[in-house]
């Protein structure tokens, strides 16, 4: 799949997901009432389309070799409890259509894999978690409320 094809997926699959949009990357944000401060604004899944760097120009999240013509990163934030179950094995972070623990954020549940493809129906069942997981931490905040 394009990174435009799941972009359009998490909007019209996934109920209340606004997608923020920066740099030319996407975050899936479960906010259906359009009313989540900033602070909250906490992304399920992401699809990033470049290398990032520190303000200084220091490389911080370049493992998987974005700048490559036509690589992005889906990104998704499990429960750590699915993380757990799922453990995703580690491996070569540039490796296409491979599912991977995320480089940077895969102590707190997630995980990534570069230009889904044949990996597509398992993606989608994880994306489906993450979806629940965001839905659930709302919901809770809301009734906090």
């Amino acid at each position: 799949m394009r990174d435009d094809e799941i972009r359009e997926y998490l909007t019209a699959h996934f109920p209340g997901t606004r997608l923020l949009e920066a740099n030319g990357d996407a975050f899936a944000v479960h906010d259906p009432g359009g009313d989540l401060p900033p602070e909250r604004r906490l992304p399920w899944a992401t699809v990033v389309t470049a290398d990032m760097y520190t303000p200084d120009g220091d490389p911080w999240d370049v493992g998987s070799q974005l700048d490559r013509p036509g690589i992005f990163r889906l990104n998704i934030g499990l429960p750590r409890a699915a993380y757990r179950e799922l453990d995703p094995p580690e491996g070569d972070l540039t490796a296409v259509d491979v599912l991977l623990p995320h480089p940077t954020y895969a102590s707190i549940g997630w995980v990534c894999v570069l230009n889904p493809d044949r990996t597509w129906p398992d993606v989608v069942g994880l994306l489906d978690e993450a979806y629940g997981f965001a839905a659930r931490k709302y919901e809770n905040a809301r009734d906090r409320r």
